[in-house]
């Protein structure tokens, strides 16, 4: 069986894909950052001496705990950011929405999908379909499965 069309990368915009892209990078620095105070903190804990000598020149645990307070507000920060960007996706997904002016016939759906009118028909009258696609995301077939009642 060919892969899902959802597995298709070559079928997303360029925008999309270069978006992909920026988010997997972004995330990925988030985690780092994430994670180098924890591992500094848990050597730190565990008496590695390299670290024990170099929290001393750092203020020991009173300059610990201004860092802290620093990584907990930029923690804040972003959740903050990310509930923004999530409240603006949303409401530019509400906002953007078409309105269903146009009223599509038989034939233009059959014309738009590149399907015969009695496949459509078959496809309405079923409750399973199988759909497939060439590399371009075009439906090759459809296979309506027959109701079993």
């Amino acid at each position: 069986m060919k892969e899902y069309i959802i597995n298709a990368p070559q079928l997303q915009s360029l925008q999309k894909r270069a978006g992909a892209l920026f988010v997997w990078a972004v995330c990925w620095v988030m985690w780092v950052y994430l994670l180098i105070p924890l591992v500094t903190l848990s050597s730190w804990v565990l008496g590695d001496r390299k670290m024990i000598n170099e929290m001393r020149w750092f203020g020991g645990y009173k300059s610990l705990l201004e860092l802290m307070q620093i990584y907990v507000v930029t923690l804040l920060v972003m959740v903050a950011l990310w509930l923004c960007w999530i409240s603006y996706r949303k409401f530019r997904s509400r906002a953007m929405l078409p309105a269903a002016h146009k009223i599509v016939n038989d034939t233009e759906l059959c014309a738009f999908y590149q399907v015969k009118a009695d496949e459509l028909q078959q496809c309405r009258n079923v409750s399973m379909i199988t759909v497939y696609f060439d590399d371009h995301g075009h439906i090759v077939h459809l296979d309506p499965h027959i109701n079993k009642y």
